[in-house]
């Protein structure tokens, strides 16, 4: 029996992002290696269809699949941006893949799979079709994490990513199946009925395993110690991927739970309490200490994810959550846009096998790379939250979502760890502009495809910080469809 014709348009972006990952797998054993530029082709062309297909369930928005899954403003926002990202690697990956000798159509068919996983859990709106998404994108990046096969760093990045994130995924099912046995339903909407007035305790300890497991994906702390490592150790387009795709889904998905599930909100809000400050601290202390750039980022993606944690507090106390909600979104994107640029910018710079990452490499790089240097230093701005760039309005919307929640606390805390991290973003632009350089290696030339990324990540950091209107009323529209308890 085949599913309605509504179900199939309302999944439609999935469906072109697995059709052009499994035609990616089967043309490898057929292209000769003089041309396998046409993986990259066959990516690109498959992630953009994705991303102009998001317009059918757009308009077609409301449950599929018996509803196991929900097309909403918010699923919409989140697939808009997890296929953007990837189609941001694709196009960033060919010329380092081509470098460092490692063109294969099973790259890309990766990335397209683990952006159907983060669409799926974006969309879900019962808890194993969750899982199903979570475990798609997670095997597909731990495979990626390890894709530079003849590094050591690169095969102890995928292991420690595959058993820590097996341990994490164990404790979500276990959540799942504890939930299932307190209400007997998987579905969010269900979930709420059943156990909103009075929580039982097998239902509060099911919620407490899916924050644990959701924690490790976003390198919320005390569960973010594979990030360094694994970031460190895998291919920079792969890291770009990492930070921005996987944990803006598992965000969404967390969002989902804490506005659909009652009992989700006063049992979690000490928990992302906690975890918002340790995470902040944790990430930005660390970057201090760090001598390698691409492992003080990794740091600098933790401290993020702190900040997130705080606009999620502010939706766990709150009986109207949009204003927090928006704020999430808003900030993935800001976040997605600055990690990109960074990343990937770092997959340039560093040369092959990624040999030039230590700080003492970037002195003097202004002189030598001047329109590489004002980019990368673009991006660190943003990620420090300088005024007139997107990170800056990203964290002025979690200042005002905890603020209108009375989190006082959070929100000094917040403002201290933007000073924190201050110091370590800025050590690297003064070491681009008022060092003197020592490198005995040609600069790197940016690639055509890799310009046009830098340039897209770029335009998105200055418009975004300059008119965040309409992204910012996009995301409002978002949070205000979401189901709320």
């Amino acid at each position: 029996m085949f599913p309605a014709r509504i179900d199939t348009l309302r999944l439609l972006p999935e469906l072109i992002l697995s059709g052009a990952g499994i035609l990616l797998m089967l043309a490898e054993p057929f292209v000769t290696r003089g041309r396998r530029g046409v993986f990259q082709t066959i990516a690109v062309l498959g992630a953009a269809a994705a991303l102009v297909s998001t317009i059918y369930p757009a308009m077609h928005t409301g449950t599929a699949f018996s509803g196991l899954l929900r097309i909403d403003g918010f699923s919409i926002f989140v697939h808009v941006l997890v296929e953007f990202t990837a189609l941001m690697v694709v196009l960033g990956s060919g010329d380092y893949l081509e470098r460092d000798h490692l063109q294969k159509g099973e790259y890309y068919a990766l990335i397209l799979f683990a952006t159907v996983g983060m669409c799926v859990m974006g969309s879900a709106a019962e808890l194993m079709t969750a899982f199903v998404g979570l475990e798609t994108s997670s095997i597909s990046t731990y495979i990626l994490a390890g894709f530079r096969r003849d590094a050591p760093r690169s095969d102890e990045s995928a292991m420690k990513y595959f058993l820590l994130g097996s341990f994490a995924t164990a404790f979500f099912l276990y959540g799942v199946a504890m939930i299932y046995g307190a209400t007997g339903t998987t579905l969010l909407g269900s979930v709420t009925s059943a156990g909103a007035a009075d929580p039982i305790p097998l239902l509060k300890l099911g919620l407490a395993l899916l924050l644990v497991g959701l924690g490790f994906k976003v390198a919320a702390a005390p569960f973010q110690i594979w990030t360094p490592d694994v970031y460190e150790g895998a291919p920079a387009p792969v890291t770009a991927l990492m930070a921005s795709g996987p944990k803006a889904a598992a965000f969404a998905l967390l969002t989902r739970i804490l506005a659909s599930v009652g009992a989700a909100g006063p049992f979690w809000f000490w928990a992302l309490w906690i975890s918002a400050i340790l995470t902040m601290f944790a990430g930005n202390l660390a970057a201090i200490a760090q001598s390698s750039v691409k492992r003080m980022l990794a740091y600098s993606s933790i401290a993020h994810a702190g900040y997130i944690l705080v606009a999620l507090t502010a939706v766990a106390a709150s009986d109207q959550p949009a204003r927090g909600v928006a704020a999430v979104l808003y900030y993935l994107a800001v976040y997605a846009l600055m990690k990109l640029g960074a990343f990937l910018m770092l997959s340039q710079i560093a040369g092959e096998s990624e040999e030039h990452l230590q700080l003492d490499d970037f002195y003097g790089l202004a002189s030598r790379q001047p329109v590489a240097s004002a980019c990368f230093s673009l991006f660190l701005l943003s990620l420090l939250g300088l005024p007139a760039t997107a990170g800056f309005l990203g964290k002025f919307y979690i200042f005002d979502a905890a603020l209108s929640e009375r989190l006082i606390w959070l929100a000094v805390l917040l403002a201290v760890n933007t000073v924190i991290g201050a110091y370590y973003y800025l050590r690297v632009i003064v070491a681009m502009y008022m060092r003197e350089p020592h490198q005995s290696w040609e600069p790197v030339k940016i690639p055509f495809a890799v310009a046009l990324v830098l340039a897209i990540s770029a335009a998105g950091t200055i418009y975004l910080g300059l008119f965040p209107g309409r992204v910012m009323a996009l995301a409002m529209r978002a949070a205000q469809s979401l189901p709320l308890h």
